[in-house]
């Protein structure tokens, strides 16, 4: 059996990949008002957009147990596979990669954890690199440097209609968030070295999702590129900046997804999100 490739539920496949890969995906939970569910199983992200409008409601998320990652693991491993790929979000973001490097120490060097570095679809598109690999009889070296390799040729831009949300879970500093409310000004974000920064600084959000396509157009370079664009309840718009960047990007462009994020980035972006992931395919 080939090397078994396991990420959890903040990379966001798009709807249209569900079972062309083989890949294992370990909810993360989220809380609204103390009760827990599991994301994309109990909890929608549009049950979190209509917490996060109402005064009242408190939203947070948790990362999986070490146990959860452990089970998994095992239970691949019980089943025949060589070896177990595991890819996660951003180790600056949450602690959902130390709980899978904790159950990887557990079951054994058979396992090996990857950091993306990044989460939605940057994360996604490691994974499915990854899956790839191990379909295509990769080692488990190869496969686990297919998902690293994969995570460092991703750019992640998105913007947001307001920084509190981020200021609030602590995934954005108070002196950025600042920015979020001086003067109106929109800033765009990404993610860099693990972490969430701010890029630019527009004055409306029309403004804004003009830039994210210059700046996506940016971060393509000059090869072939795939692109993911996210958003949360917005899918008219999120299909007008998807084909705003095709036609910037012409016929380098070779895989372009549309899809929503899921209840955990949610509750840390809030509503009004939209997002460009660009993948150099090398």
């Amino acid at each position: 059996m080939p090397v078994a490739v396991v990420t959890d539920s903040t990379a966001y496949f798009p709807p249209e990949l569900s079972g062309t890969y083989d890949l294992t995906v370990v909810p993360l939970t989220v809380v609204i008002n103390g009760d827990e569910g599991l994301e994309g199983l109990e909890i929608s992200p549009a049950e979190v957009a209509r917490a996060l409008g109402g005064r009242r409601f408190t939203v947070s998320t948790s990362r999986p147990a070490p146990g959860q990652f452990a089970a998994a693991y095992r239970k691949l491993l019980d089943s025949g596979a060589d070896g177990v790929v595991s890819v996660h979000l951003s180790s600056r973001l949450s602690g959902t990669y130390d709980a899978a490097v904790l159950a990887a120490g557990e079951v054994g060097p058979q396992v090996q954890v990857v950091d993306s570095g990044t989460t939605g679809m940057g994360l996604g598109f490691a994974a499915l690199a990854a899956a790839s690999t191990a379909r295509a009889g990769g080692t488990l070296e190869q496969v686990r440097r297919s998902a690293a390799d994969n995570a460092a040729q991703v750019s992640t831009l998105f913007y947001v209609d307001t920084l509190e949300h981020l200021r609030r879970g602590g995934r954005i500093g108070a002196a950025s968030a600042l920015l979020g409310t001086a003067l109106s000004v929109k800033p765009i974000l990404h993610v860099l070295d693990g972490s969430i920064v701010v890029r630019d600084k527009v004055r409306t959000a029309g403004r804004a999702l003009a830039r994210l396509v210059d700046l996506a157009v940016e971060a393509a370079g000059t090869g072939d590129v795939d692109i993911a664009v996210h958003h949360l309840g917005s899918a008219d718009r999120a299909t007008a900046l998807a084909d705003a960047v095709a036609m910037r990007l012409g016929d380098r462009l070779r895989d372009c997804y549309i899809t929503e994020i899921g209840a955990v980035v949610a509750a840390h972006v809030g509503p009004g999100v939209a997002g460009v992931v660009v993948h150099r395919r090398g």
